[in-house]
């Protein structure tokens, strides 16, 4: 199986339209488009009977400390954590792309509804952005679907983002209510048929931005 994008080029920066935020032009950071990027895919296995969609940062600080500190940067050589900005299921076993933008335009603050979409049996889990907001009157809510990068502005580390797609040899994975992609992940172990990655990478880092 080949998973393609025009909007994430394998180990290139992503854009900043399909960030959460995004440096303006006088360099405040700042809420971005908010996009999902597009995606397609072809040479599908025999059998497939449906397709998960998840995308991971995998840099997350594992220390909050010194994030998005003006007098200091955030030390490259910490240790890094995992954090879930997508995760889509049950995507028809006949589909082969999603366009951009069908299900995230601009930052919803408390989270955008799930885990049902707008596209037919398709469900959302939570992204980590639950977590993250936890603790903010503002924006805390469960985060459904896609929101884009968001790494802390001093980190001395550019992120990397990885868009799986797994063909499955299930019509439905078995989780409810509001579940996460660790939840979609070991629900399918046994389950995949093939699977594809492209990654992106991403900064708030004036000092490291392209």
């Amino acid at each position: 199986m080949k998973l393609t994008s025009l909007g994430i080029i394998n180990g290139q920066a992503i854009h900043p339209r399909y960030g959460f935020a995004k440096r303006d032009k006088q360099g405040n950071v700042v809420l971005s488009d908010n996009l999902n990027p597009d995606f397609e895919w072809n040479d599908v296995p025999v059998g497939t009977r449906s397709f998960a969609l998840i995308a991971i940062d995998t840099d997350a600080p594992t220390v909050p400390d010194d994030v998005n500190r003006d007098d200091r940067e955030v030390p490259a050589s910490l240790p890094r954590a995992h954090f879930v900005h997508w995760c889509l299921i049950d995507i028809p076993a006949e589909t082969r792309h999603i366009d951009e933008g069908a299900f995230s335009k601009g930052v919803t603050p408390k989270g955008k509804a799930g885990p049902l979409t707008s596209q037919a049996t398709m469900r959302h889990g939570l992204n980590d952005y639950t977590s993250w907001f936890a603790n903010d009157r503002d924006m805390q809510g469960q985060y459904f679907g896609y929101d884009g990068p968001c790494p802390p502005f001093n980190d001395a580390l550019v992120h990397r983002y990885y868009f799986t797609l797994y063909a499955l040899d299930i019509d439905t994975i078995p989780v409810t209510g509001a579940f996460t992609a660790q939840d979609v992940l070991a629900a399918i172990e046994g389950h995949i048929l093939a699977q594809d990655t492209l990654y992106g990478t991403y900064t708030l880092n004036s000092r490291l931005m392209p």
